[in-house]
């Protein structure tokens, strides 16, 4: 039988490393900001009726501060822990973590290379860093398979814009919390690999771009039990990079 998922992906709130235009990656394990507090906060209130079923996060302060700003709005989260993963990370800039971005945009041109893609000396490839997405909903999708597999699926899938429009009772409904230049990896590999369709009228560019501060991801997940395991037969993009509930997007 196939059952059906909901997987919210906000990005984290403002730091004042952002502020000033300077790189964390995984070695600067900063705080939000006012105005981050206030981004997840903004967020927390968009979200604040959908029924979660599990939160993870990524281990980094400003990470799990943003989930627990959004879990303090949503009396769903009263009964759930937040699961903190490593996996969740955000991207390892190497020698260029603390220092500014538009010097490493410059280590990238000197070397001939890409912005978005380039990988400092000491820092993690996009491969290695879609290693770790892909051991992440591996490892999500196992558990929440386990906690949460009806004994008979009923399609959802007329669910549209809203944060809980069209969610049956019977779904998961997971919140995951990570970084930007992870995030860009991780939907790269939803569209490309596990065959994600984009919401209506948003093109490939938008969709690999980086989120916001606090922008948030919808993505309906069908899922199939084969064997022991849980794996993803299809997934569709709802809505992307979304600020406060703005429909900017679509």
């Amino acid at each position: 039988r196939d059952s059906f998922g909901r997987l919210f992906a906000p990005y984290l709130g403002e730091t004042e490393y952002n502020k000033a235009g300077l790189l964390q990656g995984q070695a600067v394990d900063s705080s939000l900001s006012e105005t981050g507090r206030q981004q997840a906060a903004a967020a927390g209130s968009y979200l604040r009726d959908v029924g979660f079923s599990n939160v993870f996060s990524s281990d980094m302060r400003r990470a799990q501060q943003t989930a627990e700003k959004i879990m303090q709005q949503n009396s769903s989260c009263l009964r759930l822990q937040m699961v903190c993963d490593p996996l969740l990370k955000e991207k390892s800039f190497g020698v260029a973590e603390g220092g500014r971005v538009e010097d490493l945009r410059e280590m990238a041109r000197a070397a001939g290379e890409p912005f978005p893609g380039f990988t400092p000396p000491g820092g993690e490839t996009p491969d290695q860093v879609k290693l770790r997405v892909q051991q992440f909903m591996e490892k999500m999708l196992q558990q929440i398979g386990a906690e949460h597999w009806p004994a008979g699926g009923a399609d959802v899938s007329s669910a549209e814009g809203g944060p809980d429009n069209g969610m049956g009772p019977l779904n998961a409904h997971a919140l995951v919390v990570s970084h930007g230049a992870y995030m860009c990896v991780a939907v790269r590999y939803f569209v490309e690999e596990l065959r994600c369709s984009a919401p209506a009228g948003c093109d490939r560019k938008r969709m690999f771009s980086l989120s916001p501060n606090a922008g948030i991801c919808r993505f309906n997940l069908t899922v199939v039990r084969q064997g022991a395991r849980y794996v993803v037969s299809g997934m569709r993009c709802v809505f992307i990079h979304r600020v406060g509930g703005a429909e900017q997007d679509e």
